[in-house]
Order: C-alpha cells, then sequence, then structure tokens
C-alpha cells in the first residue's frame, strides 16, 4: 500500500469517527430534532469533514460538495434530507461560532457567486424576512451546532452546519406536514430544556438568517453577509 492510500484510508477512518460520534448525537432519545432522526434513519443525510469553519480551502470544498448534494435530490419530497458539514477544528465560544459561521458562509458565497446567480425563490438580503442562504442557485436553510451552545438540542460534540433544502421545507409546509413537525420538536424541546427554542418560535417572522448560529442574542445582532451579482 502506497502513501496516499494509506493517506486517504486514515481520513475515510476519521470521517467515519466523526459521523459515528454526530449520528449518537441524533440518536439520543432526549434529542428533539424528529425531522433530523428521520433523515438519519432512512440514510438521507449526508456528510462531509472539513479542517476549519471559516478557512478558504473548506469553503471552497463544500460549496462544490453542497452542489453534488443538491443534484442528488433535485426534488427532495417530504422525507428529511440535510447534508452535515463537520468540522475538525472546535470553536471556544456561542460567539466565536457566530462569527465564523458567517465567515464561512460569505466564503462560500464569494466562491459560489462567480458562477451562480442566487436562488430567484428567496431573497438574497440578509435582513428579509424572505432571506435564505443559495449555493448553486439553490435555497438552503442552515443550521450551526457546536459544543457550547446555549441551547441543548444545537450542542454537538464539534462544530457542524447542517444544510436542508428551502424548497423541502416550503413543500412541506404546504402539505400541512411542517407544521405537525415543529409541535413535535417544540414539545420535546420544553422536555429537553424546560422552554420553548425562541428561534423555533419566530420562524417565519423574521429573517431566518437570525436563526443559523442558534445564539439567543443574535436577533438584536447585524448579519455579516453581503451578497453578490453572479458574474
Amino acid at each position: 500500500m502506497n502513501k496516499l492510500q494509506t493517506s486517504t484510508r486514515a481520513l475515510g477512518a476519521l470521517k467515519d469517527g466523526f459521523v459515528a460520534r454526530f449520528k449518537a448525537f441524533v440518536a439520543n432519545p432526549k434529542f428533539p430534532c424528529v425531522g433530523a432522526k428521520s433523515a438519519m434513519n432512512r440514510d438521507r443525510m449526508r456528510f462531509g469533514l472539513y479542517d476549519t469553519l471559516s478557512g478558504e480551502e473548506a469553503a471552497r470544498t463544500l460549496c462544490e460538495q453542497l452542489a453534488d448534494f443538491s443534484g442528488q435530490y433535485p426534488k427532495p419530497g417530504t422525507d428529511p434530507v440535510s447534508y452535515v458539514a463537520m468540522f475538525r477544528d472546535p470553536v471556544a465560544n456561542e460567539d466565536e461560532f457566530h462569527r465564523r459561521l458567517w465567515t464561512h458562509l460569505q466564503a462560500m458565497h464569494d466562491i459560489d457567486s462567480a458562477s451562480h446567480p442566487w436562488d430567484d425563490a428567496v431573497s438574497a438580503d440578509a435582513d428579509d424576512a424572505q432571506f435564505s442562504f443559495s449555493i448553486a442557485s439553490r435555497a438552503f436553510f442552515v443550521v450551526g451546532l457546536h459544543p457550547h451552545a446555549s441551547r441543548l438540542a444545537r450542542r454537538a460534540p464539534f462544530p457542524c452546519l447542517v444544510f436542508n433544502f428551502h424548497d423541502q421545507f416550503e413543500a412541506m409546509r404546504q402539505d400541512g406536514r411542517y407544521a405537525k413537525l415543529q409541535d413535535a420538536i417544540r414539545a420535546r424541546d420544553v422536555a429537553l430544556q424546560g422552554n420553548i427554542n425562541p428561534v423555533l418560535a419566530r420562524f417565519g417572522e423574521a429573517s431566518e438568517a437570525h436563526q443559523y448560529s442558534g445564539r439567543a442574542a443574535c436577533d438584536a445582532d447585524p448579519v455579516a453577509f453581503l451578497a453578490r451579482q453572479a458574474a
């Protein structure tokens, strides 16, 4: 076995370890997001392992892999499906994660906008109630997870960005499934932490950008993100 094969096998084993830890986090009976549980149990959850949240190389690779993921699910239906980007480098606290999440999404957009326009079904203005993040002209709702999250439901063993198709959420809303899913998550979140996640309580009433990092105080903060026109 040559060095390249050895390195590839080692990286594969490392990723497998991260995936196993993430799946254990979601499989915990107290974990409230039944949508994530469904995606995992139905093998509709895909994973990527990256070095640094806010790193340029990680942003470029994630753009490519998220575009591939989108191509695999042009019409995902209403059974939840997610792409989980896992990061090896730790973050020190919730504020640092919030800043690095937006630095990373900005870097991804700067790369992506050179060849793809924003999904015209959503707004590119992070302060707009119709905003949703876009890669390869496909809108995504992003959920940030990390070990220092104030919400227990977001306290993953390492930093993660979970990408969910915006158009799937819209389809679920139209057939009434989203409201039922949200009610189930709220009830489980109360059982876990004693109160409803304020992010869920506000969903659809303001820009979803303020929900991405999960930080309770982020509603009052401007989001450091600027959309560009595709070249």
